[in-house]
């Protein structure tokens, strides 16, 4: 038997008649406290009965959604998660996350309380109090919450992930920012003869990623062949730190060919960097750092990412980054009439739709030269 018991105003109890203990022979009752109307204290029993029924009912916990996420860091993040990854968890749930939705009880978390933190968000969601975050933040914070309420799910702490029933924001389109020819070659102008020129010719030239040209070592080139390999990444936290990984995809270990502008900078880098090496006292291995200063101590990710912003400025490129120097050379190799596999296998794209649809706003050009092309095969025949 179900029944209410009107507590206050606004707070009901929904009282479960579970029988009698075949042991104690005790009385059984389930008591569930709901916040609200009549209505919605109805709505909540009904769904209650129907979870009893199919065997899906987990008794509520005074666990809070900020204490359930603790544990989740701890017991799953730190030990299945990338550092870099982890580290920009830790950083959403502390400081935006718990502040608004950590007391709230797992189990009495719902779709509309995460809607409404979004919303938050994206008002007012800044730090600083200068305004709200942008849809991609919070389209982060809604992939944590999912995430680690899929887990909760896992191991039977709630009976379903609320965050699925919410709509995170929808991210605008942006299309990548690309040089042409003639600023590449103004960009590689005025950074030539500094200890960052060679760094900045391989990203142009091979569209590398930031982290993969860092984590190139010698033994890692073939100058022969004319062929790098990336087999690990040189990323970098918050603090400073930096560490070596694996790349995320099997497609993002690849080898990818260069050109013979690069093989021979290369050439001249390598005949310099062991000048430099025999006068600091130091000696280069297979293992050591491809681009690193005069020491041999690694050129670290973030010094890469201020260096390139403060030359682009120099040079009238304002609010182009170190990344769009990878847009460059997919952009110009599709419209060079490079097909598409070949410039999703150099990028380290997991499927070749990943880089038609990045590098769309190319595609149209290159669909009117097919037709082009076409036309003149057949009125030439």
């Amino acid at each position: 038997m179900v029944f209410f018991v009107n507590r206050l105003i606004n707070s009901w109890v929904i009282v479960v008649e579970l029988g009698r203990d075949p042991v104690t022979k005790k009385r059984r009752q389930q008591w569930q406290s709901i916040k609200g109307t009549k209505k919605d204290a109805e709505r909540e029993m009904r769904v209650l009965l129907t979870s009893l029924e199919t065997g899906t009912y987990l008794k509520p916990t005074k666990m809070t959604l900020g204490e359930y996420l603790e544990r989740w860091l701890r017991d799953y993040v730190q030990t299945n998660v990338r550092p870099k990854t982890a580290e920009g968890y830790v950083n959403k749930i502390n400081r935006h996350i718990l502040p608004e939705l950590g007391q709230i009880p797992l189990t009495d978390l719902k779709p509309s309380h995460i809607q409404e933190f979004y919303r938050l968000k994206l008002e007012s969601g800044r730090v600083d109090g200068e305004g709200g975050l942008g849809p991609s933040t919070v389209n982060q914070m809604h992939r944590i919450l999912s995430a680690s309420l899929r887990h909760a799910v896992k191991w039977g702490l709630v009976g379903r992930n609320v965050a699925e029933a919410v709509d995170p924001p929808r991210i605008p389109r942006n299309e990548p920012h690309t040089l042409d020819s003639k600023d590449v070659n103004t960009l590689l102008e005025a950074i030539k003869g500094t200890p960052y020129h060679p760094v900045f010719h391989l990203a142009i030239y091979t569209g590398l990623r930031r982290s993969e040209l860092l984590g190139l070592r010698w033994r890692d080139i073939d100058l022969d062949m004319a062929t790098l390999s990336i087999v690990q990444t040189r990323m970098q936290l918050p603090g400073g730190k930096s560490f070596f990984q694996e790349p995320k995809t099997s497609k993002g270990r690849r080898q990818v060919a260069l050109s013979p502008s690069s093989v021979l900078m290369l050439r001249e880098y390598r005949e310099q960097q062991e000048l430099q090496s025999i006068m600091a006292g130091w000696v280069i291995t297979p293992d050591s750092p491809v681009f690193c200063y005069e020491d041999g101590s690694p050129i670290l990710p973030d010094t890469i990412t201020h260096v390139f912003i403060k030359f682009a400025r120099k040079v009238g490129l304002h609010g182009v980054r170190f990344h769009d120097l990878r847009h460059t050379h997919a952009s110009l190799m599709l419209k060079q009439g490079i097909h598409p596999k070949v410039v999703s296998e150099r990028m380290g794209h997991s499927t070749v739709s990943i880089t038609l649809d990045v590098y769309s706003h190319v595609t149209p050009g290159i669909q009117q030269a097919a037709a082009l092309a076409f036309e003149e095969v057949v009125q030439t025949a």
